[in-house]
């Protein structure tokens, strides 16, 4: 993996789990990160992740879900770096939906998931991307699930989940328009689309918050993702764009084989201008 050094990146959902290892691996790799959560220790997750991997981190507590937070997180990310170079949309929420739940329950789990998951990948994009058009390599990552893979076993989409599944199902549509938009302005748009990641948005399934045997055995480390993420980065100007990236448990976490057009999100023809 090629330095990054001179770069600035945002991460949303940093505190913990994913978003923090996304922090640590781009500090670590010379990027400059703004890291947000809503969660008040985020300064102090920031510092920590400094202080291990010698990078400069921005913890910020805002919400991704208030387009105020998401203009004031952009509007310091592009003080700190005069643009912005790396924007991962990793914050998100989940919650059991049943199909069958009562209308008050699903419209306020709606509000719940959609706020966080959908609408604040919008707000969030649509404040960065101005400042992302022209960077060399920029990159904007969204954060989803194996849900909206081909089923390699048993459990894929499960039937209490509907709206956390519509959520990430919608995602698509932002990675494949975005991308075909921002090939023009040297923009890469992929989505990291992973199964189960030893997170404490995981753990929380379980009363004890201790994994089965099971799934403990086999569970991916979220710095594995990471540095799927990295490696993503590391493909350059001329990478690929509009791809939902897999990564399965029982297999190795790397990058695959860039599909042709027509096994992507959608078969069109994408070419990245820089």
């Amino acid at each position: 993996m090629s330095r990054l050094d001179g770069k600035t990146a945002v991460v949303s959902g940093a505190a913990r789990g994913l978003g923090r290892a996304f922090a640590e691996a781009l500090a670590g790799a010379g990027t400059h990160v703004i890291a947000f959560d809503i969660a008040s220790n985020m300064p102090a997750v920031a510092s920590e992740i400094a202080a291990a991997t010698g990078g400069r981190v921005d913890g910020v507590v805002a919400d991704v879900s208030q387009r105020a937070d998401c203009e004031r997180i952009v509007a310091h990310a592009v003080a700190a770096g005069g643009g912005i170079d790396v924007l991962v949309n990793n914050a998100g929420v989940w919650r059991e939906t049943p199909v069958d739940s009562d209308w008050e329950t699903a419209l306020a789990d709606w509000d719940y998931i959609m706020d966080t998951n959908l609408k604040g990948v919008l707000m969030l994009s649509r404040a960065a991307i101005p400042h992302m058009k022209g960077r060399v390599n920029a990159n904007l990552v969204n954060i989803s699930t194996y849900y909206v893979l081909p089923a390699r076993s048993g459990g894929t989409n499960p039937p209490r989940t509907d709206l956390y599944a519509a959520s990430k199902w919608a995602l698509n549509g932002f990675t494949d328009a975005w991308a075909g938009h921002l090939a023009a302005h040297g923009v890469r748009v992929n989505a990291l689309a992973m199964g189960a990641v030893d997170t404490p948005m995981l753990r929380n399934l379980f009363a004890d918050g201790q994994l089965p045997p099971d799934l403990a055995a086999g569970v991916m480390p979220s710095s594995a993702i990471a540095g799927l993420l990295l490696d993503l980065i590391a493909e350059g100007p001329s990478g690929r764009t509009g791809e939902n990236i897999g990564a399965w448990v029982g297999s190795p976490v790397e990058l695959p084989p860039r599909k042709v057009p027509h096994e992507r999100i959608t078969g069109i023809n994408i070419r990245i201008e820089h």
